[in-house]
């Protein structure tokens, strides 16, 4: 197994939330696969991806996804969890990705959407905010409803079979994502000189509001896909 860490890879987190997040991909890594986990981070899925036998063997390296370094067609299996939320090019990304894999093997993807996205409840400084944050989302070069045209993106790309499935999950609480947002929205502010700046001084003030108008629901939208080279 390798893992390939990104600039912008998801924080750490526990054991048992990280299993969860490949667990739709689970039954494609077996004894001896070469797999490439895209994205890794600090490792925290990587090393839980054999299930918890530490049985195989683990290299991490620092890559650009649109560079991979692996020889042509050498992968049989490519993961790759919340990574292409945060790419400006994806097609470029999924084009390396089909030049890795061995013909026959699997790309499995889990993408969020922040479009279907549910939060209960939804209020006016809800929806303000959570605008700032996917300004801030595609001013980073990222999308933040990726999760909905990773599909089409995956077949554009050249690969076959593709298979999609909606998952849900509570990746943060209601109100430690209303904090989270904010302090983002502050950060940027600090720096923002642009016509943006309007708008996320107004999201700011909603991210305040929101993170102080008490407690809710809050799942994620992830699409999960598994495709063949």
């Amino acid at each position: 197994m390798c893992g390939v860490l990104e600039g912008n890879a998801p924080r750490a987190r526990s054991a048992r939330q990280a299993v969860e997040r490949a667990v739709f991909a689970q039954p494609l890594f077996g004894p001896g696969m070469g797999l490439v986990d895209v994205g890794c981070g600090p490792g925290s899925i990587t090393l839980g991806i054999d299930g918890g036998h530490r049985k195989s063997t683990v290299d991490f390296l620092v890559a650009d996804v649109r560079a991979l370094p692996f020889a042509e067609a050498s992968v049989d299996v490519l993961f790759a969890h919340a990574v292409f939320e945060q790419l400006k090019e994806p097609g470029a990304a999924l084009a390396e990705m089909r030049r890795v894999l061995k013909p026959g093997g699997t790309l499995a993807l889990s993408t969020s959407d922040w479009s279907r996205a549910r939060l209960r409840p939804k209020t006016a400084n809800v929806d303000a905010a959570l605008r700032g944050h996917y300004l801030l989302c595609r001013r980073a070069g990222g999308d933040p409803f990726a999760g909905r045209s990773i599909p089409a993106a995956v077949t554009a790309a050249g690969f076959r079979d593709v298979r999609t499935k909606t998952r849900y999950r509570t990746d943060a609480t209601y109100r430690s994502l209303a904090t989270y947002v904010e302090a983002r929205l502050v950060t940027a502010l600090e720096t923002a000189t642009t016509p943006d700046r309007d708008q996320l001084a107004s999201a700011a003030r909603s991210a305040w509001s929101w993170a102080r108008s008490g407690d809710g629901d809050f799942a994620q939208c992830w699409t999960e896909l598994l495709a063949t080279r």
